[in-house]
């Protein structure tokens, strides 16, 4: 097993049957010392112990020179993600060892296919082949665009190209111009929020479920489709009023950001969703990340973590990108449940000079390990590992103390 500095934690398999588990903190701090977030240097290590156990021959070329170590890792991804048996990463590895300094990804996903049919895969259910993804982090070809992808039924897959085309069809009668690959990608918006308000409809009307009416009652309105909720970031500064020496007015820039994935977004983009008749729209106030916020007691209440949210945006632990929305509020300074009892003064305070934003990975790391923390100010932050590198984690992405000896520079790789 491989063990991290402060052994403990638990241990994992990160790659393949017959490989040494992990414990779940051996390798944060390698990756923060490459510059690399916890997870990158997590596939880093379970790519070498796949090499080093399972795929020896590969592993010896790879050692003597005669094949590059992203090429080898690029075997080891497939027979990991595919959860190959002993025998198949066998079969794979003394397949690709003599070509293995020339073999491409497609070469090595066609020998993985071969080998899982040869020597199957575990005892368990196959998986359904069918998929639809929403690449969430794709900022699209546009801004306010998104990328989908899907693999359905043969029958499933005509049946929605028919309602896509009608629905195409059905927009240029109504006076659409756009061309017709434009109209059809409405036409699967319309599906999905007509599909949307007819769930909602049904749950609050359950009389109706297995009715069919020919004719819509014209006295029941159909809830809102869809519940926009944006989290979005434009840059503003206040300008003098044309005219005028005292007055000013808040200039908005144009182009701005959507919290979630920091995708691209135009203001008429905004205009336009808040604006189709099939949507709820709910105003939240602006947050001010100048104002300091503060609570009493250990609770944390949702203005403060709307606050340190929008301020952190990330998990503050070095190199992740785990977005704030998706982790854990950490006080940094431990809030003491006795002191109040004990009239002493809480060290811990619940605000948000206090508070930081973790992955669920990172605040097991900070709660149970030798990592040391410190904010010396608001949306700052400076960890120490436990063999002493420091980096500084801020709006500006991770900084490694001059002493930390990085192999890597600029974005994190993950």
């Amino acid at each position: 097993m491989v063990r991290g500095p402060d052994g403990g934690g638990v241990h994992l398999p990160i790659s393949g049957a017959g490989c040494p588990l992990v414990s779940e903190y051996a390798v944060a701090e390698l990756g923060a010392v490459l510059g690399e977030s916890t997870a990158s240097a997590k596939r880093l290590v379970g790519h070498a112990l796949e090499l080093r156990h399972r795929l020896p021959r590969l592993w010896a070329q790879t050692l003597a020179g005669r094949v590059p170590a992203w090429r080898a890792r690029l075997v080891a991804a497939e027979t990991i993600s595919r959860d190959l048996t002993v025998e198949a990463a066998a079969w794979v590895d003394a397949q690709v060892a003599a070509v293995a300094g020339r073999v491409g990804s497609a070469a090595v996903e066609r020998l993985v296919d071969e080998a899982a049919t040869r020597h199957g895969l575990p005892d368990r259910p196959l998986a359904d082949p069918m998929l639809l993804r929403v690449d969430l982090d794709d900022t699209g070809l546009e801004p306010g665009t998104m990328t989908m992808s899907a693999t359905l039924s043969t029958a499933d897959a005509l049946d929605l190209d028919h309602a896509l085309t009608q629905g195409a069809k059905e927009l240029k009668a109504l006076g659409s111009e756009d061309d017709l690959d434009t109209r059809r990608a409405h036409a699967l918006g319309h599906l999905a929020r007509h599909q949307t308000a007819l769930a909602l409809f049904r749950d609050e009307h359950p009389d109706t479920a297995h009715s069919q009416p020919s004719q819509p009652d014209p006295d029941v309105k159909l809830p809102a489709a869809r519940e926009l909720v944006l989290n979005m970031h434009f840059d503003a500064a206040m300008s003098p009023a044309a005219g005028t020496d005292n007055e000013a007015t808040l200039q908005v820039d144009r182009l701005g950001r959507l919290e979630k994935g920091h995708r691209l977004a135009l203001l008429e983009h905004v205009q336009a969703w808040c604006g189709d008749s099939h949507t709820k729209v709910s105003i939240r106030p602006v947050i001010d990340l100048n104002t300091q916020l503060t609570a009493p007691g250990y609770a944390i209440p949702d203005r403060i973590r709307d606050h340190v949210i929008t301020r952190d945006r990330t998990c503050r632990f070095p190199w992740c990108t785990q977005p704030a929305r998706r982790c854990d509020l950490d006080h940094v300074v431990p809030y003491d449940h006795q002191a109040e009892a004990e009239g002493r003064p809480q060290p811990g305070p619940t605000s948000a000079a206090n508070l930081i934003p973790l992955c669920r990975r990172h605040h097991r790391l900070k709660t149970h390990t030798g990592w040391r923390v410190a904010m010396p100010e608001p949306g700052r932050v400076t960890w120490t590992s436990p063999h002493g590198h420091q980096f500084q984690v801020d709006q500006h992405g991770t900084t490694a103390h001059p002493s930390t000896q990085t192999q890597a520079s600029g974005p994190p790789r993950d």
